[in-house]
């Protein structure tokens, strides 16, 4: 089953990995202070990532990669960088499957 890992970084706040069913990380968050913050990050992509609209798309220099927005335009995660333009829309409809289901696993 595919799971939210919750973890605290370096600097003690909390961020989150999407990951799917295989393992492989699909969406990551930014930095929240508070764990409370992390978890409605959360509740955010469970939403968003049902909305096409919500996935910015982008080309950089060594590939694509995706960031998911909230209905205010703010990143609520962003995907790793993908070779190729057909492995992001894979990743995409990954985090579009797993996310509404997705269990949380809290590891801080």
């Amino acid at each position: 089953m595919a799971k939210f890992e919750i973890k605290r970084d370096k600097a003690g706040e909390y961020r989150f990995n999407l990951k799917a069913r295989n393992g492989q990380v699909i969406l990551s968050s930014e930095g929240y202070k508070a764990k409370a913050s992390c978890l409605n990050g959360i509740e955010s992509v469970r939403t968003n990532s049902q909305l096409d609209k919500r996935f910015e798309k982008k080309q950089t220099s060594t590939g694509y990669k995706f960031n998911l927005e909230s209905g205010n335009g703010q990143i609520i995660g962003t995907s790793e960088i993908y070779t190729t333009l057909g492995a992001m829309e894979k990743g995409i409809s990954s985090v579009k499957k797993n996310a509404p289901a997705a269990s949380v696993d809290d590891v801080s």
